[in-house]
């Protein structure tokens, strides 16, 4: 792909961020010099931890044991141990401030609004982590969670892991089996659950949900049921449960258990359709160290800054912004439908709370696009820095959306990453320009590179599988009930030996950015030529007739074909014309190999639970085959249309 030569945002040189703090900290502590970013990531990424340290030291990230050494490598990358012999507190350190600032702003749908100061969320903290005491909790046990994006579940959070329990979470809208296919596995001690939910105006009640979860999950000993719908609600018919208001007590101290830096923190899930999900456990130091580099270095969240993202608490997004508690910032939490009671609710938010950081997905820009949404003309937007997008690729089209409909004079970060990492490979850079279709750079302490099929470099503008060839302190510490680590290695260490594969299909770009083409699972390859389907739907869903596409690859006489499923927008249907245009819109825009042998119209296309297009799933369905865990699936009734066509 041709380097974009004109961009579209440029930093303001006037104001300092905190990475150019950090670059002069370290300049004056290393006695180095750095002519440009790309010189700082280079050292960042070298094998004596120095960055690490650096930053750990610069952050402040308060150990309750120094470390006795930085990184003790292994002879397999994922048995590398960071930060050896020290020891810390996650809540801890998100709890350092205990003043009268804004922590947590709350809003709903509804339009309920709740406010928690830092003193306020410490001493209720205090309050819930006692309580959790008294009823055995203790390190090491797992607590989980069937809750909304409320403030009571940031706190469940940060009591559990005060003491030094695993906290692993769902969100209610889940179906019974999708929980018990994540939870269900990990044995937890304690479920804390909402009574129910709104979301586009409709309610939802949970409790008859919780009441079989509480029965078919042997370990739970505790339900404490947060009232979300009902003041008072009727918990007579859920075993095991008790409000969590009368669990609370006045009289009380936080103690933060001293652990480990690699002590387990957050069981985490892999979207599981191609099996029950796995279980993926992160460590408390890795995943402090890793969101709050990528919050100030990378996103330049300053103290009292407000950040906003659009999210649930199946969705690691929730505790990358939870950990901003950190940085000294303040946590915007939203409940509801982002469109609920209109689509400008979010933007009114953004002014309403003078938000700085607002992450949304490309999902959301493109639901705006179609509507032809103006914030621009709506909204002021003053407080309004950076835009945050993550959970697929952003498109050109999205750009092009937010510099000329949103604001002119804003920061639009794509940050790409994982649940596997519960972090990002790549994301935003306050001190670099940005260029359209592409992430502005690879994130520092991340050794990133594009391979071809032979494990070797690819050069810019080739595409490739994305892979990180040296260790980096959030990797996994491990999956749940796989002792000897075979199943975490399959996972990422099969392709290529001793070095992480991600799984997506990636293009070092000559701006030193990255873009990223979609899953490496879900290529297509006609005529032998390896195309990712984020480069067919960024050409498809620029059309204004195109709500959204799902391509995959057929087999037909040992030829690979390609067949493209698009959703059109209400008024429009699929004519032999617009077949037609789409084609030549391919061909003209991507290249003749992108141009699909049959398109045809679907009302639906699956996603899973995380809002990802599953196009394992789509494949499945064509050819006939089981789907492995429909559970995985948000709306798996949009399968039938997929078995349909074949």
């Amino acid at each position: 792909m041709a380097a974009n030569k004109t961009p579209l945002w440029t930093p303001n040189q006037e104001h300092e961020s905190l990475l150019t703090s950090f670059t002069h900290y370290v300049t004056k502590k290393y006695n180095l010099n750095f002519q440009n970013y790309d010189e700082l990531h280079n050292w960042s990424i070298q094998p004596n931890g120095d960055f690490w340290n650096a930053f750990a030291n610069y952050s402040e990230i308060e150990f309750k044991k120094p470390p006795i050494e930085i990184v003790n490598y292994a002879s397999h990358m994922m048995d590398t141990e960071w930060f050896t012999g020290s020891e810390l507190n996650f809540a801890a350190n998100l709890l350092k401030r205990k003043d009268h600032n804004p922590a947590i702003i709350y809003r709903d749908e509804c339009g309920r609004r709740t406010e928690l100061t830092y003193k306020q969320l410490f001493e209720q903290v205090s309050q819930l982590s006692s309580a959790l005491l008294r009823l055995g909790v203790k390190k090491g046990d797992v607590v989980a969670a069937v809750m909304t994006n409320c403030p009571d579940t940031v706190i469940a959070m940060l009591a559990s892991s005060s003491i030094g329990a695993i906290w692993t979470s769902c969100s209610p809208d889940f179906g019974i089996d999708s929980i018990l296919d994540r939870i269900g596995q990990v044995k937890p001690k304690i479920l804390f659950a909402v009574d129910g939910y709104q979301y586009g105006g409709k309610t939802f009640a949970t409790l008859p949900s919780i009441s079989v979860l509480g029965s078919k999950i042997k370990s739970i000993e505790h339900i404490v049921i947060v009232a979300n719908l009902n003041k008072k609600p009727n918990i007579k018919n859920t075993p095991k449960s008790l409000m969590i208001s009368d669990l609370l007590e006045n009289d009380h101290q936080l103690n933060f258990e001293s652990l480990p830096f690699n002590h387990p923190l957050f069981i985490m899930y892999s979207s599981g359709t191609t099996g029950k999900p796995k279980c993926i456990i992160h460590g408390a130091g890795g995943t402090l160290i890793q969101h709050l580099k990528e919050h100030q270095l990378h996103t330049n969240l300053m103290v009292n800054d407000r950040i906003f993202f659009y999210t649930t608490c199946s969705w690691m997004m929730w505790n990358w912004l939870v950990t901003a508690l950190a940085s000294k910032a303040t946590i915007i939490l939203y409940e509801g439908s982002p469109f609920y009671p209109n689509q400008n609710t979010l933007w009114d938010m953004v002014d309403e709370e003078n938000i700085n950081i607002f992450g949304v997905s490309p999902r959301y820009l493109s639901a705006l696009m179609k509507e032809k949404c103006l914030p621009m003309q709506s909204n002021r937007l003053d407080s309004l820095k950076t835009i945050l997008s993550t959970g697929s690729s952003l498109l050109p089209s999205h750009y092009n959306y937010v510099y000329e409909s949103v604001k002119q004079d804003v920061q639009l970060s794509s940050i790409s990453g994982g649940t596997d990492i519960i972090s990002c490979f790549a994301l935003g850079n306050t001190n670099l320009p940005i260029y359209s279709g592409e992430i502005q750079s690879l994130g520092l302490g991340m050794s990133v590179e594009v391979f071809d099929k032979n494990g070797k470099k690819s050069k810019v503008g080739k595409k490739g599988e994305l892979v990180c060839t040296k260790p980096f302190p959030s990797m996994p510490i491990g999956f749940f009930n796989d002792s000897n680590k075979q199943q975490y290695k399959k996972s990422y260490f099969e392709k290529f030996e001793n070095i992480w594969t991600h799984g997506d299909y990636a293009e070092l770009t000559e701006n030193n950015g990255l873009i990223i083409h979609g899953r490496s699972d879900a290529t297509l390859n006609p005529g032998g030529v390896r195309i990712g389907t984020a480069e067919i739907y960024r050409q498809v869903e620029k059309m204004p007739e195109i709500l959204e596409s799902v391509a995959i690859s057929e087999t037909d006489n040992q030829d690979t074909l390609i067949t493209l499923f698009i959703v059109l927008k209400e008024g429009y249907t699929l004519t032999s014309e617009l077949k037609e245009r789409i084609k030549q819109h391919l061909k003209i825009n991507a290249s003749p190999r992108h141009v699909p042998n049959k398109i045809i119209a679907v009302p639906d296309i699956p996603r899973t639970l995380s809002g990802k297009i599953a196009e394992l799933s789509v494949k499945a369905a064509i050819e006939g085959r089981r789907i492995e865990n429909i559970n995985a699936l948000a709306n798996p009734d949009s399968l039938k249309f997929f078995n349909k066509e074949n």
